[in-house]
């Protein structure tokens, strides 16, 4: 028999079993989004600390930040948006340009960077045995950004989140690496530290107190470094409607640290998990 006639017999014959395996994968979809959830803890999501659970949600930040000659910046969308659990042990969350509107008519409006990330869940325990998770994340953002508002060249961040809880307590981290794909003198590595810690009352309140730290390597803030202690206040998981639930925080970013590059940093967050 020809070649390209045996070819073309066996994608014919293919084609049926990919249709049904395609047919399996998102009908199994949320059953597999349930397992994985059940398979860690049952924390929230913190306001600027990356959460090392695995969600699949869409999220919606505002942030109001003030620049070191005290002009205040508007964020539109954070930098967020789609998670989704495509496998066990897998998400991607796929992160919309965010709009920034500076109130200094010297700087023009424009979007950011659109940015990615995958997580992979290592380990992982529920509240009935350990509470405890481990996850690696892999991020990039791709310089989408106008009018300098974004990063000069793509950047590839590696970060291991962490989280343990106790009772209704828990402790969520990450610390991470942001590594420039170009002109690393210029644009500067960042080492990222990022530790939340929350308390969980009345079933939906959890206050908590974010300390998100980073340290300069190379570029213009070489050697320096900046934290920020953050007190905010998130509320839910709320019911919506079926799967679809509805979620809502706020904080207060302050400097803690002599440099800083902004202070006195609103953020408000809305999320709707399903």
């Amino acid at each position: 028999m020809h070649k390209k006639s045996l070819f073309f017999i066996l994608i014919f014959c293919l084609l049926p079993i990919a249709s049904l395996c395609q047919d399996n994968y998102f009908a199994d979809w949320f059953a597999r989004v349930d397992k994985t959830k059940n398979e860690q803890p049952h924390w929230i999501t913190p306001l600027a600390t990356t959460t090392p659970r695995l969600e699949e949600e869409f999220r919606y930040d505002q942030l109001w930040q003030t620049n070191a000659e005290g002009i205040t910046i508007d964020n539109y969308d954070g930098g967020k948006g789609l998670e989704l659990i495509p496998f066990e042990k897998v998400e991607v969350i796929f992160n919309l340009p965010p709009y920034v509107a500076h109130n200094n008519p010297e700087d023009k409006n424009g979007w950011g960077d659109a940015a990615f990330l995958v997580k992979y869940r290592l380990l992982s325990a529920n509240e009935q045995h350990g509470n405890y998770i481990l996850t690696a994340f892999l991020g990039w953002s791709v310089p989408t950004g106008t009018y300098k508002n974004g990063a000069l060249h793509a950047v590839i961040t590696p970060t291991i989140a962490y989280g343990k809880g106790l009772g209704d307590f828990d402790v969520q981290g990450t610390f991470g690496v942001a590594l420039p794909t170009a002109d690393t003198n210029i644009v500067g590595r960042n080492y990222l530290w990022n530790n939340t810690f929350q308390y969980r009352l009345f079933k939906k309140f959890w206050p908590e107190v974010e300390l998100n730290s980073t340290f300069f390597q190379e570029g213009k803030n070489d050697g320096m470094k900046q934290n920020f202690a953050t007190p905010g206040l998130v509320l839910g998981r709320y019911r919506l409607w079926k799967r679809v639930g509805f979620t809502v925080g706020g904080g207060y970013q302050i400097a803690t640290t002599h440099f800083h590059t902004n202070n006195h940093n609103a953020i408000l967050s809305i999320r709707f998990p399903f």
